[in-house]
């Protein structure tokens, strides 16, 4: 591909490093590296990637990617965008936020608790940038990002057309969306380049809905808190786990949740409970369920894994190993490469199936390679 005129924003680097560009720490090579720094970028190096023909992948803040030990033979853009706009403002009543798909999402959150924008304070601490939010409907601690996106600004590559899709037409779902279930090769249909939020114009969290932070707040579920309060004790949960980003800390050096809970009919919750017992005996701990839709349940990843005898910082001291914070991440102890987490994630998830007939999907997405 011949790479377009760029503004100053934006760069170019050819036989470019990428572990560097994820939080997991692991990838090869890039054969071109584009950082676009206006949106304007952003388009013409994916359109002109698209009329070459040529493989193309988007990377913002590398928060849930496995990319192979091969690296990457195509185009890799770095989404590079910042800007967060005011579009509307009702004193005592709602915002109207758009910001760039490239602003670092937990600068977002802070920006937002600063200004008294309630309904994202419980995804304080979650690595990555705004545009990637939509994809996976990015939630945590009673909080989804669908709950407050009114509309995403996209690149159609089928049409090569700019658009924006309402809540609606995003088809939003538990860690799901129009995005993920959209893919053209390594990238998606749809390039993010804004997302617009409305936010309630309140120095109170949204009413806590996550048990442990009730808990660490000393509240009642449902009730509110003033936001920097609920802020910084959804970090603290987090740090407890390894999920906030730290450089010094290998805990942290992972994607996060790498395995999504899943959804299972209640029938097989039933044989889930069955194995549980025949493996643990008839005093064995009730494993997690949640009502998730009309004959369907949610049950734990983690405690799946833990239960499978796959407990914190299994497989230590590495390279890859699991969290000693939090046995649903997968983490570089330094050194790990891409193959060595893919080799520990397939033990563990066929280690489940095995222990409980439940079969694990992964959340982050893996690159030149499959799981």
């Amino acid at each position: 591909m011949s790479v377009p005129s760029l503004s100053g924003a934006s760069t170019v680097e050819h036989d470019a490093a990428l572990a560097p560009l994820t939080t997991l720490q692991v990838g090869g090579p890039a054969r071109t590296l584009v950082r676009a720094g206006s949106t304007d970028d952003l388009v013409a190096v994916v359109r002109a990637a698209d009329e070459a023909g040529d493989d193309l992948l988007l990377v913002s803040g590398g928060s849930n990617l496995v990319i192979s030990d091969a690296g990457f033979a195509g185009t890799v853009l770095q989404v590079a965008t910042r800007g967060i706009e005011v579009l509307q403002d009702e004193p005592g009543g709602s915002v109207v936020v758009r910001a760039a798909a490239g602003e670092p999402w937990d600068a977002f959150v802070a920006h937002a608790v600063e200004q008294g924008w309630s309904g994202i304070e419980a995804l304080s601490g979650i690595p990555g940038c705004v545009g990637s939010t939509p994809i996976q409907n990015v939630g945590a601690y009673g909080q989804d990002v669908s709950q407050t996106i009114t509309e995403v600004q996209v690149l159609d590559r089928e049409t090569g057309e700019v658009r924006e899709l309402s809540t609606q037409e995003c088809a939003f779902s538990y860690r799901d969306s129009l995005f993920k279930r959209t893919q053209k090769g390594s990238t998606g249909r749809y390039v993010v380049l804004s997302v617009t939020f409305t936010l309630e114009r309140s120095d109170l969290s949204q009413p806590v809905g996550y048990a442990a932070l009730a808990q660490g707040l000393d509240v009642s579920m449902g009730e509110r808190v003033p936001l920097a309060a609920a802020r910084e004790a959804v970090l603290a949960q987090r740090r407890q786990r390894g999920m906030v980003w730290d450089a010094d800390d290998h805990d942290t050096w992972s994607c996060g949740s790498f395995f999504t809970n899943p959804i299972i009919p209640a029938a097989q919750m039933d044989e889930v409970r069955a194995h549980v017992i025949e493996r643990m005996g008839p005093n064995a701990p009730e494993p997690p369920e949640f009502e998730a839709g009309e004959g369907m349940v949610k049950t734990s990843a983690a405690w799946l894994i833990d239960k499978a005898g796959y407990g914190k910082g299994y497989a230590m001291p590495g390279p890859a190993a699991l969290s000693t914070k939090h046995p649903l991440a997968i983490t570089n102890r330094g050194g790990a490469r891409a193959s060595d987490v893919a080799a520990l994630a397939r033990e563990i998830r066929e280690g489940v199936e095995d222990a409980f007939g439940v079969r694990l999907v992964n959340e982050p997405v893996f690159v030149g390679h499959q799981l």
